[in-house]
């Protein structure tokens, strides 16, 4: 049954520790504040309102059938630990989250020792464990489910993907997550934000992933839109689409600084079963830095997909697509026509050389140079171009940031052809207005001059 004590706790110095190092925290949590536990029943349907403070304890779910509404301004901190002392929100199958914060009053997930006012480093991660939604919408297994790795296996409350298309999840609107990855089990930190098999019909907008051990944002299956999305200084992927993924983002950054992160965009599926293809259109894109080794987007196995009128910066390695042999394998799906990358801007990236920023890679076959060379060609097919936006932002050393490109309505612009996107004159996730000021960390710890 659910479980939430009321407790009078004094909470002295917490030192958090992170791969970003840590400072002394003098923040303590209110004398009264709400403990969430979970012994079986979930959260049950219920609201969190911003005059509370609540701490999660242990992994905490939203039942199917039950509603969590969290309203605007409210913080929700949680434990530290790992395995099974983590500390994450489940929405299960069938459970909702109505989480609408508004620009001036965002909904925080953090750890219990941010004060919210700089008691934890920017980059510090892995200090608790992240969002997990899990839906009803298909997903790319034999068995058309598929159980969130990390959740015991007993619990059946860790199954997700479905028939159901237009499944709705919920709300997750001016929402911060901040500071995760921890470990559920042994090498399976969790994202900062989980979509398994979440639906159409849910709303995710204007999110973001701070700061997180494993992936900022990670869609498994499902066919969730996504819009102002914001993947900042996470230790693997900013953006992961897996398992069937078919779902379009627009308007979506990933950040990386220093020597942290993997990819900036990953697309993998299961080998020799296509079925992710999401369509990603203005998205900013920034590695870390032609110096560090990285690939700024990479397709495996059997993905395909559609990148178009975004901006790549500051990688070493391009846009990568995986060659087996396999007929089904992603190098197919581009010849096939089902992987486009489409009226982007590159600056920085792919050794600064058109002729190297699309390529192939194999695991399996020692000579892809014909591939390679069909897959560079690519890059003036597609309408790309290598260009300065002109945005200013150090990947070595995150201070004040201009995210506003100067220069990105050059080139043409690729008309994506779904109704759900924006139609926008240019390229990248921002025109003339920065939708990440006032909720978003980066705006409140002062690094956007703009």
């Amino acid at each position: 049954m659910k479980h939430i004590n009321i407790l009078s706790i004094f909470i002295g110095f917490i030192l958090l520790a992170g791969e970003a190092g840590c400072r002394d925290s003098e923040y303590t949590l209110p004398d009264e504040f709400v403990v969430v536990t979970d012994n079986g029943g979930g959260t049950g349907t219920t609201t969190w309102t911003s005059d509370n403070k609540y701490l999660l304890d242990g992994i905490v779910f939203v039942n199917d059938g039950q509603t969590l509404t969290i309203e605007p301004g409210t913080v929700i901190r949680a434990s530290t630990g790992q395995g099974a002392e983590a500390s994450a929100l489940v929405v299960a199958r069938g459970g909702k989250i109505m989480a609408e914060g508004t620009p001036d009053t965002p909904i925080v997930f953090t750890v219990e020792g941010d004060d919210l006012r700089g008691s934890v480093p920017l980059e510090a991660n892995g200090l608790w464990g992240g969002v997990i939604v899990l839906g009803d919408a298909p997903v790319n297994t034999i068995s058309g489910e598929q159980m969130m790795e990390g959740i015991p296996f007993e619990d059946p409350r860790g199954m997700y993907g479905g028939n159901n298309e237009n499944d709705n999840s919920g709300i997750l609107k001016y929402v911060s997550i901040r500071h995760g990855g921890t470990e559920l089990s042994k090498d399976n930190e969790i994202n900062a934000l989980t979509l398994g098999g979440v639906g159409s019909q849910t709303t995710l907008e204007y999110v973001e992933a701070i700061s997180n051990r494993d992936d900022g944002f990670e869609f498994f299956g499902g066919t969730v839109n996504g819009r102002y999305l914001l993947s900042a200084f996470c230790g693997d992927d900013a953006f992961d689409f897996d398992l069937g993924y078919k779902g379009n983002c627009q308007f979506i950054v990933g950040l990386q600084a220093g020597s942290t992160g993997d990819l900036l965009v990953e697309l993998s599926d299961n080998e020799g079963f296509p079925s992710t293809r999401p369509h990603i259109t203005n998205g900013t894109f920034i590695g870390r830095g032609m110096d560090e080794n990285g690939q700024a987007a990479r397709f495996d196995n059997s993905s395909a997909g559609i990148i178009s009128n975004s901006l790549f910066l500051h990688q070493k390695q391009g846009i990568l697509i995986e060659y087996s042999g396999n007929q089904l394998d992603s190098y197919q799906q581009f010849i096939d026509g089902y992987i486009q990358v489409l009226n982007n801007i590159f600056y920085m990236t792919g050794n600064n050389s058109a002729l190297h920023i699309l390529g192939v890679y194999s695991y399996d076959v020692d000579d892809v140079t014909e591939q390679d060379e069909r897959v560079s060609q690519y890059f003036a097919t597609g309408n790309n171009i290598l260009e300065n936006p002109q945005i200013e932002y150090n990947p070595q050393e995150i201070g004040e940031m201009n995210l506003l490109p100067k220069n990105n309505m050059v080139g043409e612009f690729f008309i994506p052809s779904d109704s759900w996107f924006e139609q926008v004159d240019f390229k990248g996730a921002f025109g003339p207005i920065n939708w990440l000021n006032k909720w978003s960390l980066l705006d409140q710890e002062g690094l956007l001059s703009e």
